[in-house]
């Protein structure tokens, strides 16, 4: 199976596969990182063979170990199956984050509902599962009653030199 060459193609697909079969749906991640390279016995008997280093030109310069997430939703019943790849930092974060969504419709749990803003401007959960820590910030009284001391940017700030 090929794999999908944008996650947010792949997270769309595997949503609607597991809104359409929770209950066999299986999402696997697998995370795989090469180890460093190490000498060869060779290259240590050439180096102390040489009683000078070697010079920085020639040496060319090792390259941490990189990794990659492979990412993969399988249904055994209809045979569907869904790859996706990176190998990029930020969106191995962002996709172990979204995983959790998927992980309720597998479980066949409705999906957690957003923050919802009352009149006081104090935020009231809606749903069972909060996004976040789970602690919240505590808000002063007067900010949350919107009093107008409290309202707006914060200050005059520095003055802006001309153009000279």
């Amino acid at each position: 199976m090929p794999y999908y060459a944008k996650s947010e193609d792949w997270l769309h697909h595997s949503s609607l596969l597991l809104d359409a079969r929770p209950e066999t749906t299986i999402v696997t991640t697998r995370y795989h990182i090469k180890p460093a390279r190490r000498r060869t016995k060779a290259e240590k008997e050439a180096a102390k063979a040489a009683d000078a280093p070697a010079p920085v030109a020639e040496a060319a310069p090792e390259k941490p170990p990189r990794g990659h997430l492979v990412l993969k939703t399988y249904d055994p019943v209809s045979g569907v199956t869904l790859k996706y790849k990176t190998s990029k930092a930020a969106e191995v974060g962002r996709l172990v984050q979204m995983l959790g969504g998927l992980g309720r419709r597998m479980a066949a749990l409705p999906p957690a509902e957003e923050a919802v803003v009352t009149e006081g401007g104090a935020e009231a959960m809606t749903g069972v599962e909060a996004s976040g820590s789970g602690t919240q910030t505590p808000v002063p009284a007067a900010a949350a009653a919107g009093a107008p001391g409290n309202a707006g940017g914060g200050g005059k700030g520095k003055k802006k030199k001309g153009k000279r």
